[in-house]
């Protein structure tokens, strides 16, 4: 439950409506103990022959009769206990006035509960019973109006609260999300890329969505619930205290009961909700690659793996199901037993007019069937919230389980820190320098090995190598998507570490193979690269990039593009990319094979517009096309995880194998084709 609290300290911004909502409740409670004493007038009405104005002035006629009888009683044994006090010591004297001091405590004690039952009905009798009707009929007619309009005014203030409640939870709710995507946003690449896309969003959704359900009985029912119970236990213990206390043996019982069901609970939520992450990475996977799913029929596959996982996560909600289903009822049947007890202990008093029971005083006066039955009528009051409340914990716990999912990604600390304290990197203007850099994503395998690489600013440097060899991981170093191992970068001189974060990133400008776009419009994404760009810029941008004219054809800057830049060919992708790029005006240059996948006329275009937009910046791109590299000063040449070579097309290709095999991978097909 740690993380649920330190969740909850979310709300501490809005507690001044969650003290108006304890108001509201507070409120409602009494009105809802105040409803079943309506039960008593009601039975006097219908099971005498009197009106009420007739039984309260026979009930104060009967008390007066009684307070003079004690008053007369009292001053004997008064009396009595002088002469007695006459008397020589010995034990026989001091027996008897210990026996006459018991019965006149006794006596005065019943004569001080006869005044003040006395007061009470003078009291209801001048403020209540003599403005109301006469006759029977009316009498009770009146009566139940009071009891509507009381459900009535009970209701508004249940609105009260259960809206101030839902304004708190999805206030807290909103900020709580704001926080975890914060938060989120920050990890390092590794750490997004060991729990997946999928996980985080079921915590975004599922997970924060029971926090919320959680929150709202929080500061719902555990509160309101609780107050209705307090307001029949306080009207039924004016009633009888004692026999209340044969009722309340059922908390003991229902808090075990609620506590072996928790921790049940607890375990089976937090493996329903890692359920629910599976399904959202089948669903992310295949509506992602639905083209992949179609073109190979792999359907049938797909759905089966959907219904397994479907199946899976049916089977571990009904685990949920049956522990809250079960805990209900097993707290219901405590309190039915409970409440039948002291029912039959109270019959037995009412039937043989005794006020004791094995010995034990249960009442003062001899007990009226119509007190029972307000007695009964507390009782069932009482045990409505506790039934209610059964199922709480079990709640509390799905939610504490699903607090303890989303805080397992919010605490987790970045390696990549910002280091708002470093160094604020003036523009490139010097060389970038890789030291002995080692990298590895696991333990167990290395992907970079003792790299070493000096590059002059305005330099274009060309990485090329077989897939794995580690190129697309040594650019990804350059923006802190990840730290090196051992060795480190240096720009400038500065070890990109000790330098600002937000000062190193905003000197770089991305362009990858797959090119990220967003569901939004093609003028937006271009300003994704300066959001302070103006729409002169922006076009500008779009120029350079030879991206203006198909644009205009689309609809404009205006046009939206779809999902991932569904409305756009792939070479129309990259070239919004390359315009985004444009707009940041980056000192240093990043394109990871940036043309492997487009249309040899967008090739040609992008070729063009970035051996215009390289000048003066310090370029590195991936590339396995030959005519690509020749744009490069110099070519960097990788294999198994280290740099082999470092040179130009014409001295690699004598002087290193490595580069000559693509090289001739590159032009065998033409040989073929001559």
């Amino acid at each position: 439950m740690r993380n649920f609290l330190r969740a909850l300290k979310l709300a501490l911004p809005y507690r001044g409506r969650l003290v108006l909502s304890l108001v509201c409740a507070l409120c409602a409670a009494l009105l809802w103990g105040l409803n079943f004493t309506a039960v008593y007038p009601v039975m006097k009405v219908l099971g005498s022959n009197m009106n009420l104005q007739q039984w309260v002035d026979v009930r104060i006629e009967l008390i007066e009769r009684d307070i003079t009888e004690k008053d007369r009683e009292t001053d004997e044994l008064k009396a009595r206990q002088t002469v007695v006090e006459g008397f020589g010591h010995g034990e026989a004297r001091d027996n008897e006035l210990h026996r006459l001091t018991d019965r006149l405590d006794r006596a005065e004690k019943h004569l001080s509960e006869s005044r003040s039952r006395q007061w009470r009905y003078q009291q209801l009798k001048h403020h209540v019973v003599r403005h109301l009707p006469t006759g029977r009929f009316n009498t009770l007619a009146l009566i139940l109006l009071v009891v509507v309009i009381g459900v009535a005014v009970k209701g508004v203030f249940e609105f009260c609260q259960e809206y101030l409640v839902g304004t708190v939870t999805n206030r807290t709710i909103l900020d709580f999300r704001n926080e975890f995507f914060r938060k989120a946003i920050h990890q390092d690449m590794r750490q997004v890329q060991e729990g997946g896309s999928a996980d985080l969003m079921s915590r975004f959704t599922n997970d924060m969505e029971m926090t919320g359900n959680g929150m709202k009985i929080l500061f719902g029912r555990v509160v309101a619930e609780p107050l209705r119970a307090l307001a029949c236990i306080s009207i039924a213990c004016w009633i009888s205290w004692q026999l209340t206390l044969l009722f309340l043996f059922i908390v003991p019982a229902a808090v075990i009961i609620m506590t072996m069901a928790s921790k049940k609970m607890k375990k089976a939520s937090r493996k329903l909700l890692d359920k629910m992450g599976n399904i959202y990475r089948i669903l992310q996977e295949t509506f992602q690659g639905l083209r992949i799913v179609k073109a190979f029929t792999m359907e049938p596959y797909e759905r089966r793996r959907f219904h397994d996982a479907a199946k899976d996560y049916a089977e571990k909600n009904m685990r949920v199901v049956r522990i809250d289903a079960l805990t209900g009822p097993m707290v219901e049947v405590t309190g039915v037993f409970a409440v039948c007890v002291a029912l039959l202990a109270g019959a037995y008093l009412v039937l043989s007019g005794e006020k004791r029971l094995f010995g034990i005083q249960l009442t003062a006066n001899v007990m009226e069937t119509e007190t029972l039955l307000w007695l009964y009528a507390q009782l069932i009051g009482m045990a409505d919230p506790v039934r209610k409340l059964s199922s709480v914990y079990t709640k509390l716990q799905s939610a504490a389980a699903a607090c303890d999912r989303i805080y397992g990604v919010m605490d987790r600390v970045p390696q990549v820190q910002s280091n708002a304290e470093g160094i604020n990197l003036e523009r490139h203007s010097k060389e970038i320098e890789f030291q002995n850099v080692c990298f590895s994503y696991t333990p167990e395998k290395q992907v970079l090995t003792n790299i070493c690489l000096r590059v002059k600013a305005g330099e274009t440097i060309a990485i090329v190598g077989a897939n794995g060899s580690g190129k697309s991981t040594l650019l990804n170093l350059l923006p802190r998507f990840y730290d090196p191992d051992h060795g480190s970068i240096l720009i400038d001189g500065i070890d990109i570490r000790k330098a600002q974060l937000r000062s190193l990133r905003k000197q770089i400008a991305l362009v990858s193979q797959d090119p990220i776009l967003f569901d939004d419009t093609i003028g937006r994404n271009i300003k994704y690269g300066n959001r302070r760009a103006t729409a002169e810029q922006i076009e500008a941008a779009a120029k350079k990039a030879f991206a203006h004219d198909f644009i205009m054809s689309k609809g404009g800057y205006d046009a939206k593009i779809g999902d991932l830049g569904g409305a756009l060919s792939g070479g129309e992708k990259q070239r919004i990319a390359l315009a985004r790029a444009i707009l940041r005006d980056p000192s240093i240059l990043v394109l990871d094979e940036f043309s492997s996948a487009i249309d040899p006329v967008s090739d040609r275009l992008i070729h063009d517009a970035l051996q215009e937009f390289k000048k003066g910046r310090t370029t590195f791109f991936i590339t396995h096309k030959m005519h690509t590299v020749q744009m490069a000063d110099r070519i960097v040449v990788l294999d198994s995880h280290e740099l082999v070579a470092v040179g130009l097309h014409r001295d690699l290709v004598g002087t290193c194998a490595v580069y000559r095999e693509l090289y001739e991978a590159q032009i065998h097909p033409k040989s073929e084709a001559a």
